[in-house]
């Protein structure tokens, strides 16, 4: 299974998602009045703000949550939002990176594992339809667990983006204090790239290099009911 192919941005482009949909990650984890709202989604920046309050007061009505929830929900996803959009027009360097995606996720009675490369150069790639299709190779069953492997690989790619945007300052900085230096010359995520390349290179699967499959190959297990109370219980103690 490989991501499919790239469009090479050898300069800067402009801050986005590097998928062909541009989705922001939202996460929530509210707690009022002894009710907990924990939810992941993602959201399209370019919607109006008043969807926001439609999907709050929507929710709140479903779930039967204090009204209170209300602002609460509202709140944080303009500010999830805000953060986002603080970054829109900025350059963000993606150039030949080559970035690594890790799993570890719990959903319901699916836990999974696995961890592979994903080119964040590529500004057509679909996290939602390759989600679909590792789930199908690994005969996961429940569709809750699709959608979250989605989120999870958005989140990851939202923090490198927003780290290439950083990067593309310090570069930017770097070419006005030495004349002629190269772009990436000051990044850190710049760096990783290339050492992530020499270390798989580019002949190889973007997803798993055959030798390696020991170390990249997924994990799927089903857990007993007495395993997911266990493990609910000891999230709700960190939680508190």
């Amino acid at each position: 299974m490989k991501v499919s192919g790239s469009t090479n941005w050898k300069g800067p482009v402009k801050f986005r998602m590097p998928t062909a949909e541009n989705l922001v990650p939202i996460r929530l984890d509210i707690q009022f009045e002894g009710q907990r709202y924990k939810d992941a989604f993602t959201w399209n920046p370019s919607d109006a703000d008043n969807e926001i309050a439609i999907f709050a007061r929507r929710t709140v009505k479903d779930l039967k949550l204090p009204p209170a929830f209300f602002t609460q929900i509202s709140q944080s996803i303009q500010s999830q939002l805000a953060d986002f959009r603080a970054y829109e027009g900025q350059d963000m360097y993606t150039g030949e990176k080559i970035i690594p995606i890790k799993l570890d996720l719990r959903v319901n009675h699916t836990l999974i594992k696995d961890q592979f490369l994903w080119d964040l150069n590529n500004f057509e790639s679909d996290p939602e339809e390759f989600a679909r299709t590792l789930c199908k190779d690994l005969g996961v069953e429940d569709p809750e667990v699709g959608p979250a492997v989605a989120f999870a690989i958005r989140e990851q790619l939202y923090e490198i983006a927003v780290q290439s945007v950083s990067s593309a300052r310090e570069s930017r900085l770097s070419k006005k204090s030495r004349r002629g230096s190269d772009y990436g010359s000051a990044s850190k995520a710049s760096g990783l790239s290339m050492d992530l390349v020499k270390l798989f290179s580019f002949k190889s699967s973007v997803v798993r290099k055959r030798k390696d499959l020991d170390v990249y190959e997924p994990m799927v297990d089903l857990l007993t009911n007495e395993e997911v109370d266990a493990l609910e219980a000891r999230e709700e103690r960190h939680a508190r």
